[in-house]
């Protein structure tokens, strides 16, 4: 039945462009132009196409979306150009905008503040060097390949490379059976770090592009003020939920509506995003740190009904708006540009670039007896925190020498960053299984 429901929903998208665009013109009463009614319809069945292929060959849904973004952005390059409107609708950006933002709740939600605590000192170090050497090997890479571009070009590339998508890692992890382990907290903690360090460095990043932007320049002292303040509002934000959540829900509890806790979360998520942008912070910051106070939340409904995991309820949400981000990532990818050997060359240097430099997170361990290189490994994914950061690089202009303003994330450099993203999280699974393996394999020997 799942089969036949592909097979009739792939022509969908075929059919309407024209049909679409006449019922645009022929009409002005609607506030929604109903070609993105059918676009994002598209993007939606798309996205669950690509991502259960994937997922069949036990890889990522996320790259089968991406891909499927791919594929229908360069369709262009057979003479169909029904989904170039897509690449620049406003309010389909905004619906990415929106999933990107459920997205990092639901990172924060899956993110163990206690376990991080728990593992000390290892995961500490493991996430530090994982964000360091990445980002001064993209800063490199960047200033080599392009070296007319200005400083802040090359550092914003180094901060791509910082992220750790441990999504994968955890899955390979489960179906080993190996989830608790030593090495598995390890990377499960440093990846919470990663995710705190990487945002911190973002918001000082875009903080100096913008003040370059309006030609002017970020002193220490600023760039020092907006770390405190990106530090001040994560940890502030986590303190204070900490103690008013329980007694908003608490109060929740004597409601009997359905969707009580979904709405409240999903409410005091779009509230700290919207304060983190009021002080000058990518929303995402505020996103993550309601995931990381929620996860620590209990609600419990009335009447002695089942208490309902926030996990499970969010899922639907997330269903809807997250592809969206992701289709339209792939969207944007030009394969044409590939065709050009530089470009190329860049796509496999920054992608040489990821892996190392979280081969590095291998010398953060401080305990005898556990296996670094599955740490290493576990380390390189960057999955979806790179595609933020990339697309909001892709937003922000910046003049160069010659005075002419572009994104700092240019088209050819975009498509670059999803090449590394797919090729991290493609090889992160084998790599890890032989390497967990092969420590399995000394210890029968031995």
């Amino acid at each position: 039945m799942k089969r036949a429901t592909f097979t009739f929903a792939v022509p969908l998208f075929f059919i309407p462009t024209a049909t679409a665009r006449a019922a645009t013109e022929g009409s002005s009463d609607h506030l929604l132009d109903p070609a993105v009614l059918i676009g994002v319809a598209t993007m939606l069945v798309l996205a669950k196409i690509g991502g259960e292929l994937f997922e069949r060959m036990r890889q990522s849904s996320v790259l089968g979306e991406l891909v499927a973004g791919i594929v229908l952005g360069n369709l262009v390059i057979i003479g169909f150009n029904g989904a170039e409107s897509l690449k620049t609708n406003a309010t389909i950006a905004a619906l990415a905008e929106l999933g990107v933002i459920i997205l990092l709740f639901e990172v924060g939600l899956e993110s163990d503040l206690k376990e991080m605590v728990e593992v000390g000192l290892s995961s500490l170090i493991v996430a530090v060097l994982g964000v360091i050497t990445p980002f001064f090997l993209g800063w490199m890479v960047s200033a080599y390949f392009s070296p007319d571009a200005p400083t802040l070009v090359h550092i914003f590339l180094g901060a791509i490379l910082c992220a750790t998508s441990v999504g994968i890692t955890a899955r390979v992890f489960k179906d080993l059976g190996k989830l608790n382990t030593r090495e598995a907290r390890i990377i499960l903690g440093a990846a919470v770090i990663d995710d705190v360090l990487g945002l911190l460095i973002l918001a000082i990043v875009a903080g100096a592009i913008r003040a370059a932007a309006t030609g002017g320049a970020l002193s220490m002292i600023e760039v020092a003020f907006i770390a405190l303040k990106s530090l001040g509002f994560l940890v502030g934000s986590i303190v204070i939920g900490h103690f008013l959540m329980p007694r908003v829900l608490r109060g929740a509890g004597r409601l009997e509506s359905r969707g009580v806790l979904l709405t409240l979360a999903i409410s005091f998520c779009l509230a700290l995003a919207w304060a983190a942008a009021k002080v000058g912070l990518a929303p995402i910051v505020g996103a993550f740190a309601a995931g990381l106070i929620l996860d620590e939340v209990h609600y419990k409904p009335p009447d002695g009904r089942t208490e309902r995991d926030l996990h499970d309820l969010l899922q639907p949400v997330s269903t809807v708006l997250v592809p969206i981000f992701f289709v339209l990532m792939g969207l944007k990818v030009d394969l044409r540009l590939f065709t050009r050997v530089e470009i190329l060359s860049f796509a496999f240097v920054l992608t040489l670039a990821a892996i190392v430099g979280k081969q590095m997170c291998a010398l953060g361990v401080t305990e005898r007896g556990l296996n670094r290189l599955a740490i290493g490994l576990g380390m390189i994914p960057r999955g979806e925190v790179g595609l933020i950061f990339a697309g909001i690089g892709a937003t922000l202009i910046l003049p160069s020498a010659e005075g002419v303003s572009g994104p700092v994330i240019t088209s050819a450099v975009f498509g670059a960053v999803v090449i590394m993203v797919i090729i991290t999280t493609l090889i992160t699974p084998l790599a890890l299984k032989w390497a967990l393996g092969r420590k399995s394999s000394r210890k029968r020997e031995g």
